[in-house]
């Protein structure tokens, strides 16, 4: 039987950008059910990939086919909303604009108030605007750039039920590794001008970027030897930093535990004193904290105790209060009742999303070292280029304007800006957003060696998951429930049904406990799971491919919507199975690598 046609292709685009090309030869098709994540780093294309989809640019030479009638509708990152005085109107325009009980609903949906004025919206009023646009159309093709962004987690949620739903096509850019994982069935690569596909949820894509860079360096080997050094690096450095991050995971739930025996019953916002030697490691400390706008009350009966290492994570939906409780803690807006006291030699610093300080004007080398060549790292003089490797810059780049950078670019620079900076308490307000997959890596492995205290408010759930030790989940009301962990731990004390995240490796014994003598080779357990999980992992990969190739039949979903929802639902629990167990390995080959080093 004929593969079913495509609804829309590029064959053999060539796009010059600057005096170096783009895109060469550049292939991809698309189906009608097709769930695509399109990954690449910051600056590789990938919304000028979306623009020549859509028909908005136009390539130096190759082809465009459409299907007539197919109807394509993007949400950009930066919705152009000139010429219309609300939100409504923004909504609403356009030929083919979606209908208004369509849009309506959408927006109520996403908490969305259409009557307000275009022009004084905030930025993720806009794009909760763009969104309510694009989804009411229906399209046959949605193209999603960073969907998320100024989003709160019930809006991401209810995002995913709507895809889930959607009976057409979809390409979406996200630095959400959840959102990737749940809704996506194959995968575009978007590397060097090189498009790749693989049929692969997202859950995979890190498994099979690794396998690609070590068969480039394979081949590269008997072509060019410095070539051949830098793909090594390639290769060598995601698998490396993945199991350096194992044994930032067993540190991150040590921290954890610890966390859990001084928290008080499960739903005091409160930290139990346990010990003097806290006192001595107090960085901020709130006492039944109240603070109210007018008639509503933000805070209410609010008390922690946040000390020297903490990562708190603070999760709500947007307008309940996030920001005024981080004003709170850090002292720039005063409490109406209740105390919040500061260790005398807090020194903090705040990462934003507003990014003031990237003038387009301005050099790289004048944001990071004030035009000089070398930047002060805290309190280490480091050169100018040598630290922007650090953050996957490329060293020439120091001379280059700030305005010639993708919106992921401009802050991955801030960062490297402010952690070069003395401090004690670091404020990272929606890290994530713009970042690509590669940065947000770098950025876990930056807050997580970070010496001092980091405030994250984030929607981010796998970030959280990942990096912090307590979570605060404000509800709009002025309650706050306190958690040790992620944000997956926070989801399990207010919705019990929901399933657990994977656990990290097992943290060892805490400060109090005997130390046991070290191995000198794998437990049998470990060489068990070692030798075994291989096989495991390419069996359960084979089993969700089997299941995306049924998904992938364009009528299975009107035929059988039941099997269609247990197909899916299988299928997501074999993505978490499939990271549990590459989870697992890591931990084992990362001892296996470390006995090794010592015996040698």
């Amino acid at each position: 039987m004929a593969a079913p046609a495509p609804i829309l292709s590029l064959e053999d685009i060539r796009l010059r950008q600057g005096e170096g090309l783009l895109f060469d030869g550049l292939e991809l098709f698309v189906g009608e059910r097709d769930r695509l994540a399109l990954v690449g780093r910051n600056g590789a294309g990938k919304t000028t990939l979306f623009r020549l989809l859509d028909g908005t640019l136009e390539p130096d030479s190759g082809r465009r086919a459409v299907r007539p009638g197919l109807r394509i509708v993007t949400l950009p990152q930066e919705p152009d909303m000139a010429g219309h005085e609300t939100l409504g109107a923004f909504a609403l325009a356009g030929s083919g604009a979606p209908p208004r009980h369509e849009v309506e609903a959408v927006a109520q949906q996403l908490g969305l108030d259409l009557s307000l004025g275009a022009a004084t919206a905030s930025g993720g009023e806009r794009r909760r605007a763009a969104l309510a646009r694009a989804l009411a159309g229906q399209p046959d093709l949605l193209l999603l750039d960073e969907p998320t962004n100024h989003l709160d987690i019930a809006g991401i949620e209810w995002l995913e039920a709507w895809l889930m739903r959607h009976t057409g096509a979809f390409i979406v850019i996200s630095h959400d590794r959840a959102f990737l994982a749940r809704l996506t069935r194959a995968c575009l690569w978007l590397d060097r001008g090189q498009l790749r596909r693989k049929e692969i949820g997202f859950g995979g894509f890190e498994a099979w970027m690794e396998e690609v860079r070590e068969a480039e360096a394979r081949a590269a080997e008997r072509l060019d030897a410095r070539l051949a050094q830098e793909l090594h690096w390639l290769a060598r450095g995601m698998t490396a930093r993945r199991r350096r991050n194992q044994g930032r995971l067993q540190r991150l739930e040590a921290m954890r535990a610890e966390r859990r025996a001084m928290l008080g019953a499960p739903g005091a916002a409160r930290l139990a004193l346990k010990a003097d030697d806290t006192r001595t490691r107090m960085v901020i400390e709130a006492e039944h904290v109240t603070k109210r706008f007018g008639a509503r009350t933000i805070v209410a009966d609010f008390s922690i105790r946040i000390q020297r290492g903490d990562r708190i994570g603070i999760v709500g939906p947007n307008g309940a209060g996030k920001t005024t409780l981080v004003r709170l803690l850090t002292g720039d807006l005063a409490p109406d009742s209740g105390r919040i006291i500061h260790a005398r030699t807090l020194n903090g610093i705040t990462v934003d999303q507003q990014r003031r300080l990237m003038a387009p004007e301005k050099r790289v080398r004048d944001i990071l070292a004030d035009g000089g060549d070398w930047v002060n790292v805290r309190g280490a003089r480091r050169h100018v280029r040598g630290y922007l490797k650090e953050f996957l810059f490329a060293p020439e780049v120091a001379d280059a304007r700030v305005g010639s950078f993708s919106g992921g670019e401009r802050s991955r620079l801030l960062l490297a800006r402010e952690f070069a900076r003395e401090s004690n308490l670091l404020v990272l307000d929606e890290p994530t957003n713009d970042l690509d997959l590669e940065t947000l890596d770098l950025l876990q492995e930056v807050v997580a060696d970070y010496e001092g205290t980091v405030i994250i408010v984030s929607h981010d759930r796998d970030f959280l998951d990942r990096t912090v030790t307590m979570t605060i989940g404000l509800d709009g009301t002025g309650r706050a429930e306190i958690v040790a962990g992620g944000y997956s731990d926070l989801l399990a004390r207010v919705r019990p049904g929901a399933p657990p995240r994977a656990e990290p490796p097992a943290a060892p014994p805490a400060g109090g406990a005997r130390a046991r003598t070290p191995a000198r080779k794998l437990s049998y357990r470990d060489q068990h799971d070692l030798d075994r999980l291989p096989g495991e992992i390419a069996r359960i990969e084979a089993e969700i491919r089997r299941i995306e190739t049924a998904l992938s039949d364009a009528g299975l979903y009107v035929r059988d919507p039941q099997q269609f929802a247990r197909l899916t639902e299988e299928a997501g629990s074999l993505r978490a199975a499939l990271a549990r167990a590459e989870q697992r390995w890591f931990e084992v080959a990362a001892r296996a690598e470390a006995l090794g080093a010592s015996a040698g």
